[in-house]
């Protein structure tokens, strides 16, 4: 087990302001659309105005008479592109299999079908709306219920979950659904591609440079070192800029075409159509329990919707397994094809929407054995993973319920439907757990402490405006006792060491042991250097008798201010840097997670306001509490938390993509009509961190928040409304022609 660093003017655990922050609202921060190259010109796609059906022609002649019109690509000259290998996080991975312009096939709305290429944007826009398609129209289906054709897959099971339902004393049966809901950061997607006849340099919008460049150097046909992918900062993706989408290949092209830097940016219609989002889900939870409210079986069967082409499992039973205590249970999935554009992850895959089913069933349960859904969720706390056998890593669920419950006030709760009242308002009070894995990928990391007598950390890794920079200067600082001000962070860049994607959250976890050991392995140089001058102030000792602390060399038991500037010792030896690597290993077949069960808890306790007479409901206060490990930044770790509160408060009352069952295409595709929580509907929040170190994970004892804040909340939410209205709403998002 690794030990916890203990450093007294440690900045781990302490909140840190943004180190980036002042470039952000400075507007010193260059993003990927304001990238602007010599000779840039602008595309604009063309995409289908059917879902279903074949192309039969494509007339631009007019397009191409356009002022500023440069070229129009489509499937006889946009040249060849290949199929991902293997489709593996470690060497490229795609959602959308299929290269642009691959066919005349017509398998979703908003499909790409021709690329307009011209010296501005407004000429490639006009241009773009005058290209002329025709087609041959085939029926298409975007419905939303799903009805599997084929056996379900087993995915977990224990015991005999058919039989101890049948035979059980209480039992729940429901069916919950989640509709579509579209990722939405203000940030478009974009990228802009330079071609020098050889290779390319593209400047993207991802949460996943290394994946970004192994996937277009595969798709492209070209070796690693002539492709170089850029994201210095990113406005939000939410998981939906984590894998390479169809727009890349078609900037790439529209470059190699032209010879000229080209720009692809997305407009909001195609956010909703070409980029993914989070499918329709549709689960059946069936619960069973003893008179005394012991789980005595839990069966969880759901289905998601995916494109034509693409398989994609929502993994909605990824935590039901292992949350609660029972001997009988059995998780299945499915897919259900639609005329559809693949779904991607969305903050939470998985997990989110499937813990509002289980923890609105574990609700209504606990309604029906009059139980308090507290204590119900207490005592049906496992000792291991009953999935596995294996031992937690640390689990503190049972401390965030009793925490959240009296930092909520929850004993005050009574529990007949509409029986609390404040204000003249019926006020409901629901809880939820959540539970998210603790996942860590591969890193690599150099840290040089420079002459000067600042530092500089680099990775290939991104900061998708979580705090990354602000992380990365943090575990320098805790190795060499150096301010954040001195360290410069490198990200964003396929050329610097290659780097963890940023999600899953993952990337904080993944970068802490490459981190610090490249800080190690620098502070181990400089000691060394400083051992072996002759005019050094150390002659004589040995490497292992000095230590390194607030930027300073000194021997171990002496005061830090007593000794040399690290800055000296490198100027003396006539050193412009002294440099360490650091190297970690990861991914989803993580050797650990052979040993232990490795996840974050937290419990959401939701009060809703209730105002019949003009049919008005808010989400009016939430407290929050989290069982995430060690919080290195409790700044932006509250942050996280917030903000994903705030989504599942978008979640629960607002979010739905509709989709036009005439054609296809994606109804409110716009932030006027996509509704999403604004400022007046953000409740009173509460974020509590248990702040327990979890050691086996890492040497800070530190896992991944920025997903589990959105699980579980939604459950938190329809329980509370159940609670003031005595309505059960199983189809998100909750309407008011529900409550009526």
């Amino acid at each position: 087990m690794a030990t916890v660093i203990e450093t007294p003017l440690s900045v781990i655990g302490q909140p840190q302001r943004r180190i980036d922050g002042p470039l952000k609202v400075s507007g010193g921060a260059t993003y990927t659309s304001d990238v602007d190259l010599p000779g840039m010109l602008h595309a604009v796609p063309v995409c289908s105005t059917i879902a279903s059906g074949r192309i039969t022609s494509l007339e631009f002649a007019a397009a191409e008479r356009m002022p500023g019109v440069r070229a129009i690509l489509h499937r006889g000259n946009v040249g060849k592109f290949f199929r991902i290998s293997g489709n593996s996080m470690d060497t490229g991975y795609v959602d959308e299999a299929r290269p642009p312009f691959d066919d005349d096939v017509i398998r979703y709305y908003g499909q790409y079908v021709a690329l307009v290429i011209a010296e501005t944007f407004e000429a490639a826009s006009a241009a773009s709306a005058a290209v002329k398609v025709g087609y041959d129209v085939t029926p298409h289906d975007v419905s939303d219920e799903l009805t599997l054709k084929d056996e379900p897959k087993v995915e977990s099971e224990r015991g005999d979950a058919a039989k101890a339902f049948d035979s059980a004393a209480v039992k729940i049966d429901e069916t919950y659904v989640t509709p579509v809901e579209t990722h939405n950061p203000i940030e478009l997607h974009a990228t802009v591609a330079q071609w020098d006849g050889e290779g390319y340099t593209f400047y993207e919008t991802t949460q996943a440079i290394s994946n970004h460049q192994g996937t277009l150097m595969q798709m492209l046909g070209l070796p690693k070192e002539k492709v170089r992918v850029i994201s210095r900062y990113l406005g939000s993706g939410f998981g939906g800029k984590l894998w390479m989408w169809p727009h890349s290949l078609l900037a790439a092209a529209a470059a190699r075409h032209t010879g000229q830097p080209v720009k692809l940016v997305l407009n909001r219609k195609m956010m909703f159509q070409n980029v993914g989002h989070r499918p329709v889900t549709q689960q059946r939870l069936r619960l069973s329990a003893d008179a005394g409210g012991k789980l005595t079986s839990l069966r969880h069967d759901y289905a998601n919707h995916c494109s034509l082409l693409d398989d994609y499992s929502e993994s909605c039973g990824e935590t039901t397994p292992m949350l609660y205590s029972t001997p009988n249970l059995r998780v299945t999935s499915g897919t259900v094809r639609r005329n559809v554009g693949s779904p991607t992850a969305m903050r939470g895959p998985g997990a989110v929407p499937g813990l509002y089913a289980v923890e609105s069933a574990m609700n209504e349960l606990a309604v029906k054995l009059d139980i308090d859904p507290v204590e119900l969720r207490l005592m049906n706390e496992p000792r291991v993973d009953e999935s596995t056998g294996l031992p937690f890593s640390s689990r503190n669920l049972v401390e965030c319920l009793r925490t959240g419950a009296d930092k909520f006030g929850w004993s005050k709760r009574t529990s007949a439907v509409g029986s609390m009242q404040r204000d003249g308002l019926t006020l409901g009070w629901g809880v939820g757990a959540c539970a998210w894995p603790a996942i860590r990928f591969s890193a690599d990391a150099t840290v040089d402490l420079r002459a000067d007598g600042t530092a500089r950390v680099v990775c290939g890794t991104q900061d998708i405006g979580t705090g990354t920079y602000t992380i990365l200067a943090q575990l320098v600082s805790a190795q060499t006792g150096l301010p954040l001000d001195a360290i410069e962070v490198g990200l964003g860049d396929s050329a610097l060491p290659a780097g963890p994607i940023s999600g899953g959250s993952a990337a904080t976890a993944s970068l802490i042991p490459a981190v610090s050991d490249a800080a190690r392995a620098a502070v181990k140089i400089v000691l060394e250097k400083a051992a072996s001058l002759e005019e050094s102030a150390f002659k004589g000792a040995k490497p292992e008798e000095l230590a390194f602390s607030e930027g300073r060399v000194h021997r171990k038991g002496e005061a830090a201010l007593g000794g040399v500037p690290f800055a000296q010792i490198l100027q003396a030896a006539k050193m412009h840097a002294a440099s360490g690597n650091g190297s970690a290993k990861g991914g989803f077949d993580d050797p650990l997670k052979k040993k232990y069960s490795i996840y974050s808890y937290g419990a959401h306790f939701a009060e809703v306001t209730w105002q019949p007479e003009i049919a008005q409901l808010r989400v009016s206060r939430v407290v929050t509490v989290i069982d995430a490990g060690r919080i290195l930044n409790p700044c932006a770790g509250r942050n996280q938390i917030e903000g994903a509160v705030v989504m599942g408060v978008g979640m629960a009352l607002f979010e739905q993509t509709h989709y036009d069952s005439r054609n296809g295409a994606p109804l409110n595709n716009n932030l006027a009509d996509y509704i999403i929580a604004s400022n007046a509907d953000t409740p009173a929040l509460d974020v509590t961190f248990l702040d327990h170190p979890d050691t086996i994970f890492n040497e800070l004892g530190a896992r991944g928040i920025a997903e589990i804040g959105l699980a579980g909340i939604a459950a938190a939410i329809t329980s509370a409304v159940h609670h003031a209205t005595g309505v059960y709403v199983r189809n998100l998002p909750v309407m008011i022609e529900d409550l009526l």
